[in-house]
């Protein structure tokens, strides 16, 4: 993602690479490329960064991939598409669907947001969906509890459209200058009445949700609805279509490196299963301890979790190679943890022993999302 610098007497060309949004051509889906039945809780899915958002218990249901179908001549690859299988005519009052994309206190701090120099934002987009009319977006500010929300217009069923939208500047909210959630951006799917029933929040205010969704369509009232997005990018400054700066295209490496930050799918390769992943210590014949595992600084401490199958991993030291019952964890922090490994027989107190994966199925998932 790229910030185009804005001075006070006008537009500046000069351009600073900044991460404001994460795989916005949606090239990196460590968790994988679909997932169904989605609707009733909130969660990451596939495309790495971006969340479902799930209000109250609705009923329609979605197939979430990672596409193939993308905007012709732009230079992208994959989309995210969100098809629905189960329609909901007329959602409940509390009920909403939303994409969403959350993005750090600490990396929103050049928008001086809470001074008089507080700076316009503007969020570009290729979007291409099978109900046209007005969609809302809203930018929730989780420090002060504030919102804003605009639409954008799907002018032709079925058809990629660019979509550039601006938001205005936030003199009075303050965003901290810390590792947590600064803006949760929602792209709605459909909303009930208890989020579309006030005036759309065309600038920032404290948080009222009947103002975050006017007029927003019902993209699940049918299972024929088809909703994609791709080449999401936001911006410093007050653009149009035609000023917006290019989409700024990464390397995959560059781009998967960022976004495991956040979550980090390790081991898992689909075809290898002599995979190491630490080196511990046999603290008995059935047990391999003080291992410990080393990776990239996250956002915050992670969430540890292991493929369940328990033949999935082993110890492997000069006594033996012995199958694991399942790795535990702790001793846990934002660069590394201590994986341990029980098994049946076989290993010698003392020795040395490389953790390895058993199956080419085998995962350690490190998850630090917002």
């Amino acid at each position: 993602m790229s910030i185009t610098k804005v001075t006070d007497a006008g537009l500046d060309r000069s351009r600073i690479v900044t991460p404001l949004i994460i795989n916005g051509d949606m090239s990196v889906a460590q968790r994988g490329t679909s997932a169904t039945g989605l609707g009733a809780s909130a969660g990451y899915n596939t495309c790495d960064r971006w969340k479902l958002e799930v209000e109250g218990s609705p009923s329609a249901r979605f197939t979430q991939t990672q596409s193939t179908d993308v905007p012709t001549g732009q230079g992208f690859t994959t989309s995210l598409k969100m098809d629905c299988t189960t329609a909901a005519g007329s959602p409940d009052a509390d009920d909403a669907l939303a994409i969403t994309y959350r993005i750090e206190s600490q990396d929103l701090q050049l928008l001086r947001y809470g001074t008089s120099s507080a700076k316009k934002i503007t969020l570009s987009f290729w979007v291409n969906a099978t109900k046209t009319g007005t969609h809302a977006i809203w930018i929730y500010q989780n420090d002060d509890n504030r919102s804003q929300a605009q639409t954008y217009t799907v002018n032709t069923t079925n058809t990629w459209e660019k979509k550039t939208v601006v938001f205005a500047a936030d003199t009075t909210g303050v965003i901290d200058n810390n590792n947590g959630e600064g803006f949760r951006i929602n792209w709605w799917l459909t909303a009930g009445s208890n989020f579309t029933s006030g005036t759309l929040a065309t600038t920032w205010q404290s948080n009222t949700a009947a103002n975050n969704a006017v007029g927003q369509v019902n993209n699940a009232d049918s299972t024929s609805n088809n909703w994609y997005i791709t080449g999401v990018q936001l911006e410093v400054g007050e653009f149009d279509t035609n000023t917006i700066p290019t989409f700024p295209f990464e390397s995959f490496s560059n781009n998967l490196l960022k976004c495991q930050r956040y979550l980090n799918r390790m081991v898992q390769n689909g075809s290898d299963s002599n995979i190491r992943f630490a080196v511990g210590v046999c603290k008995s014949g059935t047990s391999s301890e003080y291992g410990y595992l080393v990776y990239p600084e996250m956002r915050d401490t992670p969430a540890v979790t292991f493929s369940s199958t328990s033949s999935h991993y082993r110890a492997n030291s000069e006594s033996a190679r012995s199958g694991s019952s399942g790795p535990t964890v702790d001793n846990r922090h934002k660069n590394g943890c201590r994986p341990a490994l029980t098994v049946s027989s076989g290993q010698t107190a003392g020795y040395a022993a490389m953790f390895e994966a058993n199956n080419d199925a085998a995962f350690i998932e490190l998850d630090a999302e917002l």
